[in-house]
């Protein structure tokens, strides 16, 4: 598989599209080949050749028929976590005679929960990335320049072909009015919440810290490396807003001998001053660890230091949002 284009640093923000995150392919006109829902699965695309079904080779991807008349393909992803996008990445690994020439994105924002065939028939979508070519069996990257929040993302092929991967990366930004009722999560990237900074990520993302739901398997959540050091692992989150956490988990699910030894949670208030929120504290392995935290001021982000290393599931940080946090949020929402 050829990498012929450097990997733009917004491929380091989650990816909003994917299903794990409740993304859904929820249109295409066409889908003979291979069907639209792999565009967004977790995982690179797999190929096994001579490995033919009754539509022929079998592809990892979504690919449409040998067009015979005027027209493109579309298919329309409903992003699992509605907000900004800074970069999409149009994944053509394994199909060599069968991509795209060309290419564009476009997206919407939508309320409610509209029928897929209503949105394929707007008209009004807004262009993020123009009309351009793109290689087979190739990473394909684009930059977006946009701070709107977008909820559905559509792409379109220039006249056919197959695409396997279609990664939408960005920063969560949520309908402020479930953000007023009581506790949140303010550590979910549904919510906002992102990762800022890690020491290592070197076996999986950090991102899955905030995913929704609980983990199924260890590579759903974050692990690094073996230190040979004096050190210690770390991540960062920017959280959805200025707030109170009242509750924090860390759950160290599915991690058996891999798990942290203690771990540690610092809060960074809107002075830039760190403060304590959990002292350093035990961890058991393969355990979903409820911690209340008491009273102290609102923090912007936290800090999970892990001693000395390992890897951790799931990280929940339960509490309120300020008022000026909620004002932040619904500004940017508009």
């Amino acid at each position: 598989m050829s990498e012929t284009d450097r990997v733009p640093d917004f491929t380091m923000l989650p990816d909003l599209a994917l299903r794990p995150l409740g993304g859904a392919v929820i249109w295409a006109n066409d889908e003979s080949f291979a069907e639209k829902e792999n565009l967004i699965r977790p995982g690179p695309a797999s190929y096994q050749p001579a490995t033919f079904g009754h539509k022929g080779q079998i592809y990892d991807g979504w690919e449409t028929r040998r067009r015979r008349e005027a027209g493109v393909d579309e298919a329309i992803v409903r992003l699992g976590v509605p907000g900004v996008i800074r970069g999409v990445v149009v994944d053509t690994a394994w199909f060599k005679g069968n991509f795209p020439s060309e290419i564009s994105v476009a997206a919407l924002a939508l309320t409610g929960y509209p029928r897929p065939v209503d949105v394929a028939e707007r008209t009004d979508w807004e262009p993020l990335v123009e009309r351009i070519r793109v290689y087979g069996d190739t990473r394909n990257p684009f930059e977006v320049s946009s701070e709107k929040r977008w909820t559905h993302v559509k792409l379109t092929m220039y006249p056919d072909g197959g695409v396997a991967r279609f990664r939408v990366h960005g920063e969560g930004r949520p309908d402020p009015q479930f953000l007023r009722f009581g506790n949140v999560d303010l550590a979910a990237l549904e919510n906002g919440a992102l990762v800022t900074d890690c020491s290592n990520r070197f076996y999986s993302s950090p991102h899955n810290l905030l995913f929704p739901g609980v983990a199924r398997v260890m590579g759903d959540g974050w692990e690094t490396a073996r230190r040979r050091d004096d050190g210690n692992d770390w991540v960062q989150v920017r959280l959805a807003g200025e707030g109170t956490v009242s509750v924090a988990e860390i759950d160290t699910s599915y991690f058996l001998g891999n798990s942290p030894g203690a771990a540690t949670l610092g809060g960074r208030t809107t002075s830039g001053e760190w403060i304590e929120l959990l002292p350093r504290t035990e961890l058991v392995a393969d355990t979903r660890h409820r911690f209340l935290l008491g009273a102290h001021e609102p923090v912007t982000d936290v800090r999970l230091d892990v001693f000395p290393d390992g890897g951790v599931a799931r990280l929940r940080l339960y509490g309120g949002l300020t008022d000026a946090a909620l004002a932040a949020i619904e500004r940017s929402a508009l």
